[in-house]
């Protein structure tokens, strides 16, 4: 061989290397140009101080709306506390009369064991109706052993 087929061969590898290279830089290039398009969303943004600014404002905004929903969740806690959680019924026969329980006590209380108790005494003669306040899982008034119970399973019901 001489030395000018050397010279041509050895010149078209480096020229098909070089076109290789060529290939990849063009390919890399497209995928970089993509992303920062992406990024400067599609030509719109002309500036990244626009981008850094957009983005402060982005997270200023979803800071003051999670401020926001930390605080009606506190308030919602707040309120909770003093709904109705806990109920708890105990049906009954004060007369061990065939009739079935038909007499009742509902016990109806708050998360701090606040509230009140409704009994209901059936007898012949009709229906009597009782309420009597509840504060602390405990009343100022009497309480029978079902309206005790009510007020136990209520207590005990989360």
């Amino acid at each position: 061989m001489s030395i000018q087929a050397i010279i041509f061969l050895c010149t078209g590898i480096v020229a098909l290397i070089l076109v290789i290279i060529n290939i990849f830089l063009v390919m890399y290039s497209r995928e970089a140009n993509q992303k920062i398009d992406k990024l400067l969303e599609n030509g719109k943004v002309k500036d990244f101080k626009d981008i850094f600014l957009n983005q402060k404002e982005r997270n200023d905004n979803l800071e003051k709306q999670l401020k926001e929903a930390f605080l009606k969740i506190e308030n919602l806690d707040k309120i909770s506390e003093r709904t109705i959680q806990k109920i708890g019924i105990v049906r009954f026969d004060p007369f061990n009369e065939p009739a079935g329980k038909q007499s009742f006590a509902v016990a109806v209380l708050d998360d701090k064991n606040n509230g009140f108790i409704i009994s209901s005494l059936f007898v012949n003669e009709g229906n009597r109706v009782f309420a009597k306040a509840v504060k602390g899982g405990k009343s100022e008034h009497v309480l029978s052993k079902e309206e005790v119970e009510a007020i136990d399973r209520a207590i005990n019901s989360k």
